[in-house]
């Protein structure tokens, strides 16, 4: 995967704990919130997937009245 540069500003403090938490870890302070971002994204992608699982489980029955209940037809 091709790899863009992003320059962000933050104050002394956060960026020297980036640095000591990435050298914590052996990595390089771009891999250090690369990993960060991707984990961000992973919780939000997982708080939807949970959040659509209980909305089928809430309307389970609407939808069932509506379009039948077999589960897994297709057209």
């Amino acid at each position: 995967m091709a790899k863009t540069q992003l320059n962000v500003r933050v104050d002394e403090t956060t960026a020297d704990t980036a640095r000591r938490r990435a050298q914590q870890r052996g990595v390089s302070v771009n891999r250090y919130i690369e990993e960060l971002v991707q984990q961000d994204a992973g919780e939000s992608g997982r708080a939807f997937v949970e959040a659509a699982a209980d909305f089928m489980r809430q309307y389970e029955g609407v939808f069932s009245e509506e379009f039948g209940s077999e589960r897994g037809r297709t057209a």
